[in-house]
């Protein structure tokens, strides 16, 4: 399949990840880092199917800006069974030994490291992403102001593969410029990139607005999104073709 883009190190394809992530070589990428449709928001079933810009903005001004993301409003059985298909075959285009990192919030963590290990993979932790006080305050209750990412391997992981220690907790707040609803920081993922090997090749099937893809080429690496909304390809090419480094350099 045709790339999106493609230049210095980094692809993006535009379509169904199942899809695309079915057409790559076995054994082809060292490290998957994904950010996945939590399919959250809210206690119940009709919450869920709310459109992203009603359920994860605050304001009619950031409807407007922002697009709308599919693939957020199945139910809890639907999302554990997607979750381990997808993951499955990330396993197997995954080498021996590469490490993911999945992001979750508080409602989906128990169903998602779950299906990590459902997919084959080696669960061996969680870190804590901290949003900062202030983030969705509730009076009489814990601020729900962290989200999560569980993490591993594909089977034994080596220690010395060029990746210092890193930290288990990280606290950086949500950013204001952010392309898309669900967008991380780029400080928290030039940090979780580093889980990677030196110069390795990360997969990202659920890019989004490209940080993972942004943030990795920052740090050296090499990368490949996938991405299911055109508009979203769009936004991270732009982002790709704007960045001060330039893409060719080493």
């Amino acid at each position: 399949m045709k790339p999106y883009f493609e230049r210095g190190g980094i692809s993006i394809y535009h379509g169904e990840a199942l899809a695309i992530l079915m057409d790559m070589p076995a054994l082809s990428v060292d490290a998957l880092i994904t950010d996945p449709p939590y399919s959250s928001g809210g206690a119940f079933r009709g919450d869920r199917a709310m459109p992203t810009t009603q359920k994860y903005v605050p304001s009619k001004e950031v409807v407007n800006f922002h697009p709308t993301f599919s693939g957020d409003n199945r139910d809890q059985r639907s999302y554990g069974f997607w979750c381990t298909i997808w993951l499955s075959e990330c396993l197997r285009v995954a080498k021996d030994g590469a490490p993911f990192v999945v992001f979750s919030d508080w409602r989906q963590l128990p169903t998602t490291t779950d299906v990590i290990q459902a997919g084959g993979w080696v669960w061996r932790g969680i870190v804590a992403w901290d949003k900062t006080r202030g983030i969705r305050p509730s009076k009489g209750r814990f601020s729900q102001q962290a989200e999560f990412l569980v993490w591993g391997s594909k089977g034994p992981m080596p220690v010395e593969r060029g990746v210092g220690c890193l930290d288990g907790v990280f606290t950086f707040a949500p950013f204001q410029g952010k392309q898309h609803i669900a967008g991380k920081p780029d400080l928290l993922m030039r940090e979780v990139v580093r889980i990677c090997e030196p110069g390795g090749l990360i997969l990202d099937p659920f890019m989004g607005s490209g940080t993972t893809l942004f943030s990795a080429r920052q740090m050296g690496y090499r990368a490949i999104g996938i991405e299911i909304e055109e508009r979203y390809c769009e936004i991270a090419a732009r982002r790709l073709d704007q960045m001060v480094l330039p893409l060719e350099a080493v």
